[in-house]
């Protein structure tokens, strides 16, 4: 045993040996002052000071040959180091101050050099996820080219230096090929020109949302790239995220042969006459308090059998079941009492036996007559519906398969679009449901103009599978009559391969 003692500015150590009654004191100098703490640090700050100089002029000279997450991480780093070298060079003044003759001869040359080291990155002028500020009158034509922005700017020079349309910058800096990217603002250009209050030109205002959004940048390095100020690049986000939603939202509207396509595509992965897989997901945020924990909105989204969402109800309280959020949802209105979607002809199997059109749903949700629900099984495998096990198993393993169809077209949202898996403020989470939905209509966007996720974007995503509360009611009669027909038919189809 080593006992330690403190006190009186010494510091005593007192060894007991176990065959021996003895004591060995040995008495150590006094302990240094905080002037001496950084003195060894103090040569190396010039050292740290010009690699760092290097590296960045490194990042800027070679910004269109690096992977943007490879600069951002650059970023990152170097402006982590030149905030560290601040503070460390400022409690080293401050030592210096009262003890000045601890100041080696080799900084003294180099004094006028480590007072402040500037930061490679300007801090930020808009927090970050600040919702846009009140828009004011649109621009006239002429001022939408003036020079509010910086003419050399990365995204100018990236323009310049761009080959032709199959460049593979564009799908790693926006994810989309510059034949999307060029439908894309041709789409929302109108929208853009109409309301703009940030005076630069549309191709800025895309490009700067996209990158954000597939990179989740702060709009302060986003301002960085395309020449443009933290508060023109927050305006400029969300003037994009409106146009999306009112541009692009038709593609949440399907015709009856939009929905004859989506049937016979869950027929090739047997689920007949299935219009859909409804899910959920949580989208995390930051409490005001700043204490952490599992803040989150939900999302409702109806998906297809190619990951195409059909439609997306988001910005629900992380509290609320999603049995509830269904009934407040407008599909469930619209199934219910407008009955203008699921009321299409019945499927007719080869015994006579019929189902209607009908979505699947997880357990969370309640089984109706156009929702089948996964079977719930006791401890000895049995469905409490007292059905045959191998019909059980046969019908969850469809169904199960089909609900991967939704937490993959999250998952690739995820993927594609970043700023989706970054922690929002909770007092900037006002817009964040319109972000979701902006991201989830550039996605079936993307999907139309055959642009799949890329696999190595999906390979660098990992999401945890999410899970909520079993729905604790129980289908009427009716509901379970369809399920089990389903259920039947499955079980017969696979027992004849």
């Amino acid at each position: 045993m080593t006992p330690i003692e403190n006190g009186g500015g010494k510091t005593k150590t007192t060894t007991t040996t176990p065959n021996s009654n003895h004591q060995r004191t040995s008495k150590r100098g006094p302990v240094p002052g905080p002037q001496y703490h950084h003195k060894h640090l103090q040569p190396l700050i010039p050292l740290v000071i010009s690699s760092t100089s290097v590296i960045n002029s490194f990042v800027s000279q070679n910004d269109l040959h690096l992977h943007p997450s490879q600069t951002l991480t650059l970023e990152a780093k170097l402006s982590s180091i030149t905030l560290s070298i601040n503070r460390l060079n400022s409690v080293i003044q401050k030592q210096q101050q009262e003890n000045p003759s601890s100041i080696p001869k080799t900084l003294k040359s180099h004094k006028s050099k480590s007072k402040t080291v500037k930061s490679p990155i300007s801090p930020p002028v808009v927090d970050e996820f600040k919702s846009p500020p009140p828009a004011s009158p649109s621009p006239s034509p002429e001022v939408a080219n003036n020079d509010v922005f910086q003419s050399d700017c990365w995204f100018q020079r990236f323009l310049s230096a761009e080959s032709d349309q199959s460049d593979s910058r564009w799908i790693e800096a926006f994810r989309m090929t510059k034949t999307s990217f060029i439908l894309l603002l041709q789409t929302l250009a109108p929208s853009l020109q109409n309301y703009s209050n940030t005076k630069i030109p549309p191709d800025y205002m895309l490009a700067s949302a996209l990158f954000r959004l597939a990179h989740g940048s702060s709009f302060k390095s986003v301002g960085i790239r395309f020449g443009i100020d933290s508060a023109v690049a927050c305006r400029s986000f969300y003037e994009v995220i409106r146009a999306v939603n009112d541009r692009l939202g038709h593609f949440f509207e399907f015709s009856p042969n939009d929905l004859s396509r989506i049937i016979v595509g869950f027929g090739w992965i047997s689920l007949p006459n299935c219009c859909g897989v409804l899910g959920f997901s949580r989208f995390g945020f930051e409490s005001a308090g700043g204490l952490g924990g599992d803040e989150a909105i939900l999302v409702q989204c109806l998906v297809d059998s190619e990951g195409r969402f059909l439609d997306v109800s988001s910005g629900w309280p992380n509290n609320m079941n999603p049995s509830a959020i269904l009934n407040h949802s407008k599909l469930y209105t619209r199934v219910e009492e407008a009955k203008d979607f699921l009321n299409g002809p019945s499927f007719e199997f080869h015994d006579g036996n019929s189902i209607p059109q009908y979505i699947l749903g997880d357990s969370c949700c309640p089984l109706l007559p156009w929702l089948l629900t996964p079977y719930l099984k006791d401890g000895d495998g049995v469905d409490s519906e007292n059905n045959s096990p191998s019909l059980v198993q046969v019908y969850n393993s469809v169904h199960n398969r089909g609900m991967k169809l939704v937490d993959t077209a999250f998952r690739s949202v995820r993927a594609r679009w970043r700023l989706l898996s970054t922690k929002w403020k909770e007092e900037s989470i006002e817009p964040y449901p319109y972000v979701i939905v902006a991201a989830c209509l550039l996605h079936n966007f993307l999907l139309n103009c055959s642009e799949p996720l890329p696999n190595e974007f999906m390979g660098e995503y990992d999401m945890e599978p999410e899970e909520f509360p079993v729905f604790g009611g129980k289908g009427d009669e009716n509901a379970q009559r369809v399920r089990y027909t389903l259920a039947l038919q499955l079980a017969m189809a696979s027992q004849s391969v």
